[in-house]
């Protein structure tokens, strides 16, 4: 066992009202600079959508992420010797088109404009090539368009889907779509990482946050193509790659992230979890179906004490293991298993987590308008308005079960406060839908009051940073390095 604490992430989506607030906090803090105009550390995309940058999730297409091919789990992008001689051109590169091209407005054509008949207008200028342009797209192009048969129409988790569920989902007169905020995901087999020719990408030992050294980093792009979820952006101005730094400045001093902070819809946790760095191998080699309860698996549980010998044993701190037990994030995960990673087939293991958004209510109203619930509660699951099949393409590769069992506990707890609240459902009925969602009335209040009512620091466990621990830690990893055992590159304290 190779105990390692992360600081991951979890969005529950039911709560996300698609203000992208989190968006412009990030943006105005980190990438508002010459080179960096595309860049969305942080987006909001309208599920079902083609995303940001478009059809990002297709990888036929762009070669993100890893693959198991002869038995070995391999990048899926390239080996090592079709990567450099594909240095200068790399076919599986989003282009500018893929994202947006950056421009600005010639003002003085406005401001400066002398008196006339008509209504002076400024046309946008390209900040790429400083010419006049035609603005086609932009990074929430496809904002609220979970209709639409341009964006939704071509979102690439519809494949597997049937005429039937396609119409359900699509159908105009009833839309439905929801949110979907992304940022890095800090992976624990980050594929970006190993994709880098010149190592310049790399994982802190003591927190697990990846990081882009800009001294290292020769503008080769790998990296970009490497990330299946493309959040490695390239700086046109500086010739570097630069993404998400989940605002370690801010953590360091106990400050949640800048996207966190701002959210209005309180959407987002912040915890520590332990992993098990010897099993991430193991894991990632796991067949699809088998990938959402193997990362359960390779999380470890703060409580245990063998956990916590091996974790004080490998240099993690008792004020980190005190957060590891209050973390929000552990809860979700590993606790209540109702979080789950996005496109854990991509096989980076990703370390943010989203709690899928309810389905619609499962009642109608009857001819006289009254309202009337199903006799099985569960049985919208079959006929759901986002088909469940969509949300296993999205969120467990494609296995049906895993969204089914979260769905359940859901919507049990939602049925076990009515019952509370609004009194039409009778306590034996309640009763029995927690049984069959494999749930208990303690475990209900428990998500209850951190879905609904939890305050900041119960949001937010930020854990200590040290950095002789880290130092130490980086030591400790460096040595099982030399003796052959498998590890990324880490590095204390160097970022953006």
């Amino acid at each position: 066992m190779n105990v390692r604490s992360q600081v991951s992430m979890v969005f529950h989506l039911d709560k996300c009202i698609g203000c992208h607030t989190c968006s412009l906090a990030c943006k105005n803090l980190w990438t508002s600079r010459p080179g960096a105009e595309y860049m969305w550390w942080n987006n909001v995309e309208t599920k079902p959508g083609t995303g940001y940058p478009t059809l990002y999730e297709d990888q036929e297409q762009y070669r993100g992420g890893w693959e198991v091919k002869d038995g070995e789990l391999r990048l899926k992008l390239n080996t090592r010797t079709r990567e450099l001689l594909n240095i200068s051109y790399n076919p599986h590169l989003p282009a500018l088109d893929d994202y947006y091209e950056p421009w600005t407005y010639n003002y003085g054509d406005l401001i400066d404009a002398p008196l006339q008949e008509d209504q002076p207008v400024f046309t946008p200028i390209s900040l790429v090539t400083g010419k006049e342009m035609e603005i086609e797209a932009g990074p929430n192009w496809d904002d609220d368009l979970g209709g639409s048969s341009i964006y939704a129409a071509n979102d690439p988790n519809l494949k597997s889907l049937s005429d039937e569920e396609r119409e359900r989902l699509l159908d105009v007169e009833r839309i439905v779509y929801f949110y979907l905020p992304r940022i890095c995901n800090h992976c624990a087999n980050p594929s970006c990482v190993a994709a880098c020719p010149s190592g310049a990408i790399y994982k802190r030992g003591e927190d697990g946050i990846v990081l882009v050294s800009q001294e290292k980093c020769m503008g080769w792009r790998m990296c970009i193509s490497g990330c299946p979820y493309k959040k490695v952006y390239y700086n046109w101005e500086t010739g570097k790659s630069e993404k998400c730094i989940l605002c370690y400045p801010r953590l360091e001093t106990g400050q949640a992230p800048a996207c966190m902070h701002s959210c209005v819809g309180r959407v987002r946790y912040l915890g520590v979890l332990l992993y098990d760095a010897d099993r991430i191998h193991a894991t990632a080699m796991r067949p699809d179906h088998e990938l959402v309860d193997a990362q359960r698996e390779m999380i470890l549980d703060p409580f245990d004490p063998e956990v916590v010998r091996q974790a004080r044993k490998d240099g993690i701190s008792d004020a980190v293991l005190e957060s590891a037990r209050n973390s929000p994030v552990f809860k979700y995960v590993k606790k209540w298993k109702i979080a789950l990673p996005l496109h854990p087939e991509f096989r980076t293991l990703p370390m943010l987590f989203y709690v899928p958004p309810l389905l619609p209510v499962t009642g109608s109203t009857n001819d006289d308008g009254l309202y009337e619930s199903s006799p099985d509660f569960f049985s919208s699951l079959e006929n759901a308005r986002l088909p469940i099949r969509y949300m296993a393409n999205l969120f467990t590769a494609g296995d049906e079960d895993q969204v089914i069992a979260v769905y359940k506990k859901l919507m049990a707890g939602r049925l076990f406060k009515r019952a509370q609240t609004v009194g039409d459902i009778s306590v034996e009925k309640a009763a029995q839908i927690l049984v069959e969602a494999h749930t208990t009335p303690e475990e209900v209040e428990e998500i209850y009051q951190l879905t609904s009512l939890a305050g900041f620091d119960e949001r937010f466990v930020i854990p200590p940073f040290s950095r002789e621990a880290a130092i130490e830690l980086v030591q400790i990893t460096q040595t099982r390095q030399e003796g052959g055992g498998m590890g990324f590159l880490h590095e204390p304290r160097r970022g953006l």
